[in-house]
């Protein structure tokens, strides 16, 4: 059982509430790629292990970012205590970057977007770890943004619309989601809407022998070792607080694990090695929720 909400704190600032009180939601972007299966996970315990990390290091959200996942992975995140942003897969031609209308898709794609939307809603309603769904990310598909938004919030009024995250709000929904890499950044606080980091950070460290590929592989910024990883990802944490402490309800993290050739991950592509230190990244990552905690 659990009821999450956009409310004022005692500043009277919008924040994310998660029964009752406010609660930083912080957490990794997360695609659910595998090297042998793509989107399929190798087994059950993979897919957990990829949540008990994201648990281990302190998190305690994860944007599960444009993939639907099997049922048993909602239910180790209902199990576990992880909440959830679910995206909608990308689809369509790309609107671009900016605040203008959107795509035209054509009636029968348009038809299809909200059947497969409202199916996806349907099909993990009964899952409580879900706080948040995501109609579109980018730009990427992007049309009718009101009313898409209205649609989701009539499917299912108990959770957050976050209408866009990046690029492309058109003052709907009831979070405002902007991108910056590597950031962070926060938009304009509103009256109303919550203010959220919906990516940022994207730091990389290739490691020779669990690289998709050896040669051009990408991060915002790379590395040369786990140290220099670490500490350049607590710069970015450490320029998170100020912004914690100002409003900003919410940030994600890109991402979980390398994706063949991004190897700004959590953790490499195999799940072999964590890249970073996790002890030094989930007490850094306790400070953040301490910001936003009421006595």
């Amino acid at each position: 059982m659990r009821k999450i909400a956009v409310d004022k704190d005692e500043q009277g600032v919008p924040r994310l509430f998660l029964n009752g009180k406010p609660l930083f939601q912080y957490g990794p972007l997360d695609q659910g790629w595998w090297p042998d299966g793509l989107y399929t996970a190798p087994s059950d315990g993979a897919l957990r292990y990829d949540i008990e990390v994201t648990k281990k290091l302190g998190m305690n959200m994860i944007r599960k970012h444009v993939k639907v996942e099997p049922a048993r992975w909602y239910y180790h995140c209902d199990r576990l205590g992880v909440l959830v942003w679910q995206d909608m897969p990308n689809g369509d031609k790309h609107a671009g970057k900016g605040h203008g209308k959107g795509i035209q898709r054509s009636p029968q794609s348009a038809r299809q977007f909200e059947r497969e939307w409202a199916r996806i809603i349907d099909a993990l309603r009964n899952h409580p770890s879900i706080v948040m769904w995501v109609p579109f990310n980018e730009s990427w598909g992007q049309f009718d943004t009101p009313r898409i938004t209205d649609m989701t919030r009539r499917l299912d009024p108990t959770r957050l619309v976050n209408s866009a995250s990046g690029w492309s709000d058109h003052g709907t929904g009831q979070v405002n989601d902007v991108h910056r890499y590597p950031g962070p950044g926060m938009p304009g606080l509103e009256a109303e809407r919550a203010a959220v980091l919906g990516e940022f950070g994207g730091l990389g460290l290739p490691v020779e022998g669990h690289l998709w590929r050896d040669k051009d592989n990408w991060g915002y910024r790379t590395f040369p070792s786990r140290a220099a990883l670490t500490e350049g990802y607590l710069e970015l944490i450490s320029k998170l607080k100020p912004l914690v402490e100002k409003g900003l309800a919410a940030a994600v993290y890109t991402q979980t694990t390398d994706v063949e050739g991004e190897v700004n991950g959590l953790m490499t592509y195999d799940r072999a090695m964590i890249k970073m230190d996790a002890d030094k990244l989930r007490q850094a990552h306790q400070e953040l929720y301490n910001h936003c905690t009421e006595d």
